[in-house]
């Protein structure tokens, strides 16, 4: 097992294919004057097997892969074949923004990819413009709409309500995880974006979230919620399809039962979202490092893992990189 000093057993990882991203989102990238690490920086789709086996051979048994924007990753349905291919891996996801997902979900349900988590902030085409710098909406929506048909079971959708920019949609987005059977989670916005948007005043506590929906759909504790996972889940007492979930990282951290920790694009292990240090797996990876070696950095590493973030003690060093190049 991967266990830090705090004694939480690390059985997560989340894996950034890329940090490209065909969308600009507020609390992500800046629209311009981005800097994308060199392709031949990036770990290539062996190498992230690799580097998974070594993992999961370490006590790891869930991979989400990320981005910037995973399906933009050429082939990334043979990582996924790769990955199903390791005996002990129990979990393999995705978090996508859902503007390719329509042309990709068929082949990577067939690959083995079954769940998946999409960003939609928005149902509004105005607000999805003035959220994401694009005008995708409709591509997320049929995205949404291809990866349930071809089975894909549970679909989670992700929201980061904003101040004044979207806390208006809440109930709107909501009937639609009634409707659909959707898993819809909203995410408090964290100061992880490239620019200066994220306040105190821009954030809309969790908690104020579930209560709005309470209110109109009173909501029950899903008792199959997993301590260490960051969301709290809520069924509807009515009995409809769907759940609700709340990650509310900044109000109500839950770092004392994080069990996750992150590999970037360019091949850096990160043991916190929020982390000012990384530690290099690629470099020795290239240099012809074993697979003893790699576990070596692995437990090493997680050895380091903070105690806690410090967004709200006053301590809190916003970390260099974006939420796009850490991998969300």
């Amino acid at each position: 097992m991967l266990v830090d000093r705090f004694d939480r057993v690390i059985e997560n990882l989340r894996i950034s294919v890329t940090d490209r991203c065909d969308l600009r989102c507020v609390y992500c990238l800046p629209d311009e004057d981005i800097e994308w690490v060199p392709r031949r920086e990036i770990l290539t789709l062996e190498e992230v097997a690799r580097i998974s086996r070594v993992a999961v051979g370490q006590g790891v048994r869930k991979i989400r892969i990320t981005g910037g924007e995973p399906l933009l990753r050429r082939d990334l349905e043979t990582l996924i074949t790769y990955l199903r291919a390791i005996p002990e891996l129990r979990d393999v996801s995705l978090t996508t923004n859902g503007t390719q997902l329509a042309r990709k979900a068929e082949a990577l349900y067939e690959a083995g990819l079954h769940r998946v988590n999409v960003s939609l902030d928005t149902l509004d085409p105005e607000t999805f413009f003035r959220m994401a710098q694009r005008k995708r909406l409709e591509a997320v929506l049929e995205g949404l709409e291809t990866a349930q048909k071809v089975g894909m079971r549970p679909i989670r959708v992700n929201t980061v309500p904003i101040r004044g920019v979207n806390d208006g949609e809440i109930l709107d987005l909501v009937r639609i995880a009634r409707e659909r059977g959707y898993e819809w989670r909203f995410i408090e916005f964290m100061p992880l974006e490239a620019g200066q948007v994220w306040g105190p005043e821009r954030l809309v506590p969790g908690e104020e979230v579930r209560e709005q929906i309470h209110a109109v759909y009173p909501l029950e504790l899903d008792p199959t919620t997993h301590p260490s996972q960051p969301a709290r889940d809520y069924l509807f007492a009515d009995g409809a399809p769907g759940k609700v979930g709340f990650i509310n990282t900044v109000t109500q951290p839950f770092c004392e039962r994080c069990n996750r920790i992150r590999l970037t694009a360019d091949g850096k292990l990160r043991t916190c979202l929020f982390a000012l240090d990384e530690i290099d797996l690629l470099g020795p990876l290239r240099a012809g490092a074993g697979d003893e070696d790699l576990a070596a950095i692995f437990v090493g590493a997680v050895h380091t893992k903070e105690k806690k973030h410090h967004i709200t003690d006053g301590l809190f060093v916003k970390p260099t990189r974006t939420m796009s190049q850490i991998g969300g």
